[in-house]
């Protein structure tokens, strides 16, 4: 403390004596502390020597971060302790506290650490310094005021200035910074006392005490944050009256606006941080008469050349509204004070309503809500001078149209009209299906005669109709009136689209695009699960006939895809729940051209029914209706999205999960059953016995055994989980579960035992006299020509994958490792998976080569072993080909074929076709070896008199009766028997 005291002297000694307060104790902590502030370093140090920084920070590989742009300077300080036994002093108060300091381009947020150890860390895109600080609080000229003393690492500079490490270029990614401590450093905050429009900043700095020629030292660094858990005190009535007196005089009357007593609870929907996504958008200036740089401004903000680049079209600038306070005074008036922050395109919203920082890109506003006129006035300041010139004036409008979608809406502009630098700012709060609104709110349909003729333009044909009549249904309302609020609720929410589209024409193309459909209206009603009371007295009702036709309003928005223009759209029109199709006509907004409303959009929603069986997803297309020489005229944008999983379709994921289940257990019993044949064969048939080809076993016993090792149910590891696992640990699903291991592991086990009967059987025939081991079957020849057939695929398949992968909107596959971690799967690794399972699927390949190597003259399979082998590894992709059309099927949430990967390039719909033939075909011709026999293949495969295959091998001649063979079998292979020559049979 005696360095504290010594540093803060000159502060020390101008300040006032606190008064008892054992309240302040607790307050302090509280308080003081504060979270995302900002921070920067002025360039001019004004001593003419080099710039100084405080950290390094290195941006050469950011390729893990997606829209870096900018970095943010974050600061955060948190007070750890107040000391209790402070009466020795009656100016100040020791304190301590803990401080963290970042560069960031990924938008990370700053949070309070469990160690206090003071620190330095630094990888690719991010630079944090953590200090801790000692020293005391006290009170000055109506501040509150820290002077601090901490401790730090700081990363050891190099002796040029102009570059002072590096070492940070050198290394790159794998950044090992050497770190010096420094006791030196002096930080001093200061806060207003109370909270109100003019006193809101914290303020301070960050100096360094050691000598400009030392490498510890750095040039001041400046904080700024907002005092956030104080009370606001309201005290600027009179700049508010002066704001808003002349305001009825500039700004247009909007009828049916909310004028309700409870502004309050309406704001605190709109400003909530934990929905973050709840900002206004701010609207482009089409009606601004002036110059480039009067129109293009961003109102009172300080703009930056991110912003400027949208030559004030301001295309994704948002503007937060946050830390709102509001106090409901009397019936006539509510007070309302917040903060409002412009947000650039490249900054993510959740952070900008967690940063507290104040500079040029916010405002500190106060104003009234005066219910008999319905309109919020503020009057703005901004942090640099605390001028408070900027008015700002908010409504919420009840009345929706076409034209007409915004539930919060507001302008900004300058108070004195004589010394405008701006054109007024327009801002609103797009309505959004899941607002809820009692009564007042009311939507009014223009477009319906339109889109009539867009439903008679796209109207199926009878016979169209007559089927989808007939099987399939599409979602509707319920028939049941007392239930009707609650219908609508539900057909608004599975008529919400939010998911990945491609377009039509592009289906292999890197556009990927987030589709959102939101619905407005249906009919009358309005949002969802929301008291409709108010809507008794409205004009309008939903028919309940059999073929109703449906009035609704949405909204689509195309995230992602910049190459159309047309990426908003305001829509209304009919709904026909019997086809599941919307006919839409549509109204976009054009930049300096106002609303192009000449838009048909047709809307094709999948059915509830039969899903399996046809394509899960939505259709939409959107087609101009001007001519081609207009020039708004677009080219038609038809889009198609992923599977569409409707609200009561959840259940079905279970119901099909057990159904796959049985399944299995139905498939695995099978093949089962088919190994049993063949060891009963091989009982009968000795001699067939050494030509099974243990490479063949040898694949399937791998496709059994490793599930059994590895504990899941792919190859080679869990599929990242997808959010279904607590339904499906049910007991009924345990119960499948434990059989489908158990026959996998009796599968395995039999499969093992048909190996040993193959491999006894072939030493049996090497300890025969004559030795003559050529005689014997040998699978080397067998596993190399296999190995170079499956390597050569897999080369061929990385290829295909590569020149599709490029073009493929997918995203990519993540695996569970055995800690229970998602980790992404490098494109080699899952196409080895896939290529694994394709080799189950020709479990027959290497028979075939071992039949024509070792020219087989006997029957080494039965047929029932290999067809019924062969038809169980068809059945997952005849099954993944009937039950959906689409390849990435929503439903498979299970992929619980231990072979097959339904998602993949193997498994799409091609491979389903492809592989199963390959199958039939390997198993043909096993049939035909086993039929013929080499000679008689050899004597009919003839090409102009020359034979296709070479004589046939004598060890036939040689082989023992089956009786004999058998015996020899029976005494063992290690056994006392001696060795006796056998005569062949006549």
């Amino acid at each position: 403390m005696g360095e504290v005291n010594k540093e803060c002297a000159s502060l020390l000694q101008s300040a006032e004596e606190l008064k008892p307060d054992d309240s302040r104790l607790y307050t302090i902590k509280e308080e003081l502390s504060f979270s995302n502030g900002d921070w920067w370093q002025p360039l001019s140090n004004g001593s003419g020597r080099a710039f100084a920084p405080l950290m390094p920070f290195y941006d050469g590989d950011l390729s893990g971060y997606k829209n870096a742009v900018n970095s943010l300077n974050l600061v955060s300080f948190w007070v750890t302790n107040v000391d209790p036994n402070h009466r020795y002093s009656k100016k100040s108060i020791p304190v301590s506290g803990f401080l963290q300091i970042s560069t960031a381009i990924s938008n990370m947020l700053l949070q309070k650490p469990d160690d206090e150890t003071p620190k330095f860390d630094m990888w690719p895109g991010n630079s944090q310094l953590s200090i801790r600080f000692q020293g005391v609080y006290t009170e000055l000229g109506g501040e509150r005021v820290m002077c601090l003393l901490g401790s730090a690492v700081l990363p050891s500079r190099g002796p040029h200035s102009n570059d002072p490490w590096p070492w940070v270029k050198e290394n790159g990614d794998s950044i090992h910074p050497v770190l010096a401590p420094d006791d030196r450093i002096l930080f001093e905050l200061r806060y207003p006392k109370a909270l109100s429009l003019r006193t809101r900043e914290i303020y301070g700095s960050i100096k360094s005490l050691n000598r400009e020629s030392d490498l510890k030292y750095f040039d001041e660094v400046l904080v700024s944050s907002s005092l956030g858990s104080a009370n606001y005190k309201f005290a600027s009535d009179d700049l508010v009256s002066r704001a808003c007196d002349s305001m009825s005089d500039e700004i247009e009357t909007v009828d049916d606006v909310y004028k309700g007593v409870d502004f309050c609870g309406v704001l605190d929907r709109f400003s909530r941080q934990e929905q973050f996504t709840e900002q206004f958008t701010v609207l482009p200036n089409f009606n601004c008469n002036g110059t480039d740089e009067f129109c293009s401004k961003l109102g009172p903000f300080v703009s930056s050349k991110e912003i400027d680049f949208t030559n004030g079209g301001f295309k994704n600038v948002k503007l937060v509204f946050h830390d709102v306070r509001c106090e409901n005074t009397t019936s006539s008036k509510t007070r309302v004070s917040s903060v409002f922050r412009a947000v650039p395109p490249s900054e993510q919203l959740y952070s900008a309503t967690q940063r507290t920082g104040l500079n040029g890109m916010t405002l500190s506003a106060e104003g009234a809500w005066y219910p008999k006129t319905g309109r919020l006035c503020m009057v703005a300041c901004s942090p640099y001078d605390n001028i408070c010139h900027t008015r700002i004036s908010m409504y919420v409008p009840l009345l929706f149209s076409i034209k007409q979608r915004s539930v919060f809406s507001g302008t900004l502009s300058s108070i004195d009209p004589t010394v405008r630098s701006y054109s007024p700012l327009a801002f609103e709060k797009p309505v959004e299906s899941t607002e809820q609104w009692s009564s007042g709110a009311h939507y009014e349909y223009s477009k319906i005669e339109a889109a009539t003729s867009v439903l008679e333009k796209y109207e199926p044909s009878k016979i169209q109709s007559a089927v989808k009549k007939s099987f399939l249904k599409f979602p509707k309302l319920e028939n049941t009136e007392e239930n009707l609020p609650y219908s609508v609720s539900v057909l608004s929410e599975d008529l919400t689209l939010l998911m990945t589209a491609v377009p039509d024409q592009l289906r292999r193309s890197w556009i990927n695009i987030q589709l959102q459909i939101q619905i407005l209206t249906i009919g009358p009603f309005f949002g969802r699960y929301s008291n409709q009371k108010g809507y008794s007295n409205q004009k309008g009702s939903i028919s309940f006939n059999p073929t109703p036709l449906l009035n609704v309003s949405a909204q689509i928005n195309l995230v992602g895809i910049d190459a159309y223009n047309y990426s908003s759209i305001s829509v209304e029109g009919i709904y026909n729940p019997l086809f599941g199709k919307m006919y839409l006509i549509g109204c976009v907004a054009l930049a300096e051209k106002g609303l192009d409303c000449k838009v048909e959009v047709v809307i094709s929603y999948p059915p509830t029914t039969d899903r399996w069986l046809v394509d899960p997803t939505a259709k939409v297309s959107v087609i101009s209706q001007r001519e081609k020489d207009d020039p708004l005229y677009f080219s038609p944008i038809k889009i198609h999205t992923a599977p569409v999983l409707y609200r009561n379709q959840w259940e079905d994921i279970l119901s099909r999960r057990g159904v796959e289940g049985i399944l299995r257990i139905a498939t695995l019993s099978l093949a089962i059953g088919c190994i049993s044949t063949q060891l009963f064969y091989v009982r009968g048939n000795i001699v067939n016995v050494p030509y099974v080809s243990l490479v063949m076993l040898g694949v399937q016993a791998i496709s059994y055994g490793l599930p059994l090792i590895t504990g899941a149910e792919d190859l080679f590891g869990k599929k990242a989980k997808t959010g279904f696992e607590n339904l499906q640990k049910g007991q009924p699903f345990l119960v499948i579960d434990y059989m489908v291991k158990l026959l996998v592991l009796i599968a395995f086990l039999s499969t093992m035992r048909l190996c040993q009967k193959v491999w006894k059987s072939r030493v049996r025939m090497l300890t025969r006299s004559p030795l003559e081991p050529h005689r014997v079957p040998n699978d080397k020849k067998v596993l190399f020509a296999t190995s170079i057939v499956h390597i050569l695929g897999y080369i061929l398949a990385l290829i295909v994958h590569y020149k599709t992968s490029r073009y493929d909107p997918r995203q990519s596959e993540s695996f569970v490792d055995s800690n229970e971690y998602s980790r992404p799967v490098s494109a080699w690794e899952a196409e080895l998976a896939e290529y694994v399972g394709l080799m189950q699927d020709f479990f027959l390949l290497p028979q075939v080569i071992g039949n024509l190597l070792w020219m087989v003259q006997v029957k080494p399979l039965r047929k029932m072993y290999y067809i019924g082998l062969t038809l169980v590894r068809i059945f997952p992709h005849a099954y993944d080909f009937v039950k959906s059309p689409f390849p990435s099927n929503p439903y498979n949430y299970s992929n619980d074929y231990e072979f097959a990967d339904l998602r993949t390039d193997f498994y799409s719909k091609f491979g389903d076709i492809a592989i199963p033939i390959v199958s039939i075909l390997l198993a043909l011709i096993v049939y035909v070896q086993q039929r013929w026999n080499y000679e008689k293949l050899r004597g009919k495969l003839v090409a102009r008199q020359a034979k296709l295959l070479p004589l046939g091998s004598r060890v036939y001649e040689r082989l023992p009766s089956s009786l004999s063979f058998e015996a020899e079998l029976a005494s063992g292979v290690n056994g006392d028997s001696t060795l006796r020559r056998d005569t062949p049979e006549n």
